[in-house]
């Protein structure tokens, strides 16, 4: 694993933009803009150390599933982690009924050698997937660096769709016309455009389309089913907005209700993602594999904040995450001996914490300063589909990182390598 410079395309700001990237423009504090896309550097990596980041992101997503059966089991584990008692039992319900899902991102730490941690898992609404799924593939074949990348998100999403909309044509014998949401909250772009791609996945993959916003879904008093603004009802609808605010909603005893009618709408993804977006899985997953021989060398110690066991972590260093947070939003650093190392702000935290064993981000050092990366491996379909790299000047990730391309057997000339 390497940091390289490369070549800069001409035009390549328009070319990003023409291609998704809209929201590439980062305004960052004191009011200077910079671009979120690195278009000069990237980071290579040898066949076989995709190989491996493959072969964990598909084992931590098995033992998600593992983790899943864990937590619906023990009340107790759904009430640290937060999870409505109103929502529990259509979770249980749909996670035996394994409705459709479609994509999520596991955060991971790895500077190429020692064992790959995971971080957390972005299951239920994660973006930069049109920079990870179009763009980078698009640098990657315009300037030939890299013999490869690891990226199928794109056919992958598009079967994705065919296998489990076709399930549910089966199911209701009727042509499903799929609704894909997003709230008008956002102002970057960026939930707009991860829609309207997914969108035209859905389209290629054979059926038609509807996008909106969340704003624009309604509900009919009546047959208490969702409509669209025309009028058509909600056969499936794809909605980049977690469960825990939609829940909260007004609409949400209503979402519940509708989860549980036969012929209801069918939510993508589904609501027992609530287990795996939540920050309480951490110790979940550690409290199982801790002593697994496979999936343990992949975790990172975690703890409940109020579990007894997470004063230790104040030996290792720890960070300390809330339940529901995004975007690094109320991340904690600290030390060992407990000295503040950094953090963020935000409006997370209310809902309750966990605590995880520090791991500090390595740092690929270059001529303009510290750059730390975050490997964002994508599962499409329950299976390991692609790398998506962020990275930040500090040690935690957020909305002002950088998203950097990423290749396969890179040749190039000496001394432009910089190493974690």
């Amino acid at each position: 694993m390497r940091r390289l410079y490369g070549t800069a395309r001409r035009g390549w700001e328009a070319e990003i933009e023409s291609q998704g990237l809209v929201y590439n423009k980062t305004t960052v504090p004191g009011g200077e803009t910079r671009s979120y896309w690195r278009e000069d550097v990237f980071y290579d990596f040898t066949a076989a150390q995709i190989d491996h980041l493959a072969d964990v992101t598909d084992q931590l997503f098995a033992a998600c599933v593992e983790a899943g059966d864990v937590a619906l089991a023990d009340e107790r584990l759904l009430d640290r982690m937060r999870i409505p008692r109103d929502a529990r039992e259509v979770i249980k319900a749909t996670w035996e009924a394994e409705p459709p899902s479609v994509y999520g991102r596991f955060d991971l730490w790895w500077d190429g050698e020692g064992a790959v941690r995971l971080l957390e898992f972005n299951a239920d609404t994660p973006t930069s997937l049109v920079e990870a799924a179009v763009v980078q593939w698009a640098w990657h074949l315009e300037t030939g660096q890299g013999r490869d990348q690891w990226n199928q998100l794109d056919d992958r999403l598009v079967d994705a769709w065919r296998r489990n909309l076709s399930r549910w044509e089966a199911e209701h014998g009727r042509r499903p016309r799929v609704h894909l949401a997003w709230t008008d909250g956002d102002r970057s772009g960026e939930d707009w455009m991860t829609v309207a791609y997914l969108a035209d996945t859905v389209q290629r993959a054979g059926y038609e389309t509807v996008v909106l916003t969340t704003e624009e879904l309604a509900l009919d008093t009546g047959d208490a089913r969702f409509y669209d603004p025309k009028g058509n009802r909600i056969d499936v609808l794809f909605k980049l907005y977690p469960w825990e605010w939609l829940l909260e909603d007004a609409y949400g005893p209503s979402v519940i209700a509708d989860l549980w009618t036969p012929d209801g709408t069918t939510w993508i993804e589904p609501i027992w993602k609530m287990l795996w977006s939540n920050k309480g899985l951490l110790p979940v997953l550690w409290q199982r594999y801790a002593d697994d021989p496979v999936i343990g060398k992949h975790l990172l110690r975690a703890y409940f904040a109020d579990d007894p066991r997470a004063a230790e972590l104040e030996q290792t260093g720890y960070a300390r995450k809330p339940l529901f947070g995004r975007e690094g939003n109320n991340v904690e650093l600290f030390a060992p001996g407990g000295e503040p190392l950094a953090s963020l702000g935000g409006k997370y935290g209310a809902e309750g914490w966990v605590v995880q064993q520090l791991c500090a981000l390595p740092d690929f050092a270059g001529p303009d300063g510290p750059h730390h990366p975050v490997l964002g491996t994508w599962v499409v379909d329950g299976e390991a589909a692609g790398l998506g790299i962020r990275e930040s000047d500090g040690l935690i990730t957020d909305d002002l990182s950088f998203f950097v391309p990423h290749t396969i057997d890179h040749r190039r000339p000496p001394n432009t390598t910089w190493s974690a």
